[in-house]
């Protein structure tokens, strides 16, 4: 997670253009990011660091150089094994397991994923964790971490577009009526003092495509589909649906099967990579303890 740069071998089409531009719509820079890069001579032109203003030739390679920020706490390194199916100089994929916290915090502040990665890539000073998805700490599966600033920013443009995509699996006590369709419904937090969040008019609009791949008993495996991201989504459109998690202590009834954790799962993701554009396609298969509650 140290120091990262981005290259950009400018084409004949952009020749005669400002570098500030390029650096804007091709790199997709953030005007922050530029900012601070322009006055600590982080932007450079074939190697030598260039204003934003000057005029780019056909061949140039533009250069764009992440500082080696210092964490803004201290964090401690928790040794845990972790699966990571896909990763590169610029992200990478963890099929998190549950229950896990996402991120360090007042509840967990020394056995986070956070914690984990830090550990894993031996404790570097510079460390800066970059998650782009983050997942409940009672849902498990693939979740995506940026390396630096930059890949950060491209991946969170990419949500809740057709160039990353996510799906879920999730064990529902009661079967969804009918057994696929669409959840629109708006969402709102209860009250600025709790965690649960409600549908309401006042809400932000939320919408999940699900289907009901298996029924067993007055339990259902069900595929949903993000349209968009709000906090809670899932677990708050299938209990609206009269359909709860299996497990949710929130919006269900938590089951000592499933101690800390609930029956939803990160199954599957897709997304352009963003910088070299291949074609991503992860998957990770239903945990052992969800599929024993059918």
């Amino acid at each position: 997670m140290s120091r990262a740069s981005v290259n950009y071998l400018v084409p004949p089409e952009l020749a005669g253009r400002k570098l500030r531009d390029i650096l804007r719509q091709e790199m997709r820079v953030s005007y922050g990011a530029m900012k601070s890069a322009k006055w600590d001579g982080r932007i450079l032109l074939d190697g030598v660091p260039a204003a934003v203003n000057s005029i780019v030739r056909e061949g140039q390679v533009i250069t764009m150089r992440w500082p080696d920020n210092a964490p803004a706490y201290a964090l401690k390194p928790y040794s845990l094994p972790l699966t990571i199916p896909y990763e590169d100089d610029h992200l990478l994929v963890i099929d998190k397991p549950a229950p896990l916290a996402s991120q360090s915090g007042a509840g967990h502040p020394d056995d986070s994923l956070e914690n984990a990665l830090y550990a894993r890539f031996g404790c570097p000073d510079d460390f800066i964790y970059r998650p782009v998805n983050r997942l409940d700490r009672g849902t498990s599966g693939l979740m995506v971490v940026a390396k630096n600033a930059h890949a950060q920013h491209r991946l969170q443009e990419m949500l809740h577009t057709s160039d990353f995509s996510r799906v879920y699996l999730a064990v529902t006590e009661g079967i969804p009526t009918p057994l696929s369709g669409v959840i629109d419904a708006p969402i709102a937090k209860e009250d600025a003092a709790s965690i649960r969040r409600v549908i309401s008019e006042m809400g932000k609009p939320s919408l999940t495509r699900y289907e009901t791949l298996q029924t067993s008993d007055s339990r259902a495996l069900v595929r949903l589909r993000l349209e968009t991201g709000r906090t809670h989504q899932i677990r708050v459109h299938l209990a609206h649906l009269g359909c709860p998690v299996c497990g949710d202590f929130l919006y269900g009834t938590e089951l000592p099967e499933l101690p800390g954790r609930f029956a939803l799962h990160s199954a599957e993701l897709a997304l352009l990579h963003p910088f070299t554009g291949e074609a991503l396609r992860l998957s990770s298969p239903l945990p052992q303890a969800l599929q024993s509650l059918l």
